[in-house]
């Protein structure tokens, strides 16, 4: 008996053991793309990539192209948005399942319906390049949705890297921001002080969302282990921690899409 006891007991020590590693692997939306990011040697020809957004061009990078021309995914007759994807086959079946996943969940809460192309001329191209990124919004044609098998294959991150090729910039670049968030540029990386410009915007009449899977970190491009956002008012605010879409990113969506 004392034999089977100490048994149970290591068992519960194991259990609990894993049960903290679990928790101690959960890294946010920005910790996960900036670790896969960060060595990125250069994005395919014919892409700038700046942080997770994808650009035809550097010129690009400071508009919003939601609000410079229409880059929503066209709605049908029946009020579904349907979005053709094609999954590259170098993805092994646990990881296309975690991306399958991903854009399965937008058909539970949304009239987004993401479906497997067969002739379509406009599409996303999920394939597993150098690092996680997006282009925003619709860009008519094939278009390249990064996720690499080295860090990005997340539920959070996909659903940010679909959020971006639905339309939606980062909660922190929102065109009314600073009645949200201080933003310290001087804890910021040299270089990346733009990652926090702000941009006009659709903001679908919902309010700041701490809790948006679009929102990054406090301490998101500190050079000094500083934070490079904090709160307002209260800086105590914790934020960037989230682990799926939001009901505010969904009521954004809906918005955005007229989902009925």
């Amino acid at each position: 008996m004392a034999g089977l006891k100490f048994t149970l007991g290591l068992l519960a020590l194991i259990v609990v053991s894993i049960g903290a590693e679990e928790k101690e692997v959960v890294k946010s939306v920005y910790e996960r793309i900036q670790e896969a990011n960060r060595n990125i040697v250069g994005p395919p020809a014919g892409l700038y990539v700046v942080d997770d957004i994808a650009y035809d061009s550097e010129s690009e990078r400071n508009a919003d192209p939601c609000t410079s021309h229409n880059c929503k995914w066209e709605q049908s007759g029946d009020g579904m948005v349907y979005v053709p994807f094609i999954i590259a086959n170098h993805y092994s079946s646990r990881e296309r399942s975690i991306i399958e996943r991903g854009l399965q969940s937008f058909h539970s809460f949304s009239c987004i319906r993401f479906v497997p192309r067969t002739r379509e001329t406009d599409y996303i191209h999920i394939q597993s390049l150098d690092g996680c990124y997006s282009y925003v919004g619709r860009r008519f044609s094939e278009q390249t949705l990064s996720l690499s098998r080295q860090g990005c294959v997340y539920h959070h991150v996909v659903q940010h890297e679909l959020l971006h090729a639905l339309g939606f910039k980062h909660e922190q670049c929102r065109s009314d921001r600073d009645q949200y968030i201080q933003v310290l540029l001087e804890n910021v990386i040299p270089g990346w002080e733009y990652a926090f410009d702000k941009i006009d915007t659709l903001n679908q009449g919902t309010s700041y969302d701490y809790n948006s899977v679009m929102q990054y970190s406090k301490f998101a491009f500190s050079k000094n282990n500083q934070p490079t956002m904090v709160a307002i008012p209260d800086p105590n605010v914790e934020f960037g921690k989230a682990t799926e879409m939001s009901q505010t990113d969904i009521t954004r969506l809906n918005r955005l899409y007229n989902c009925r």
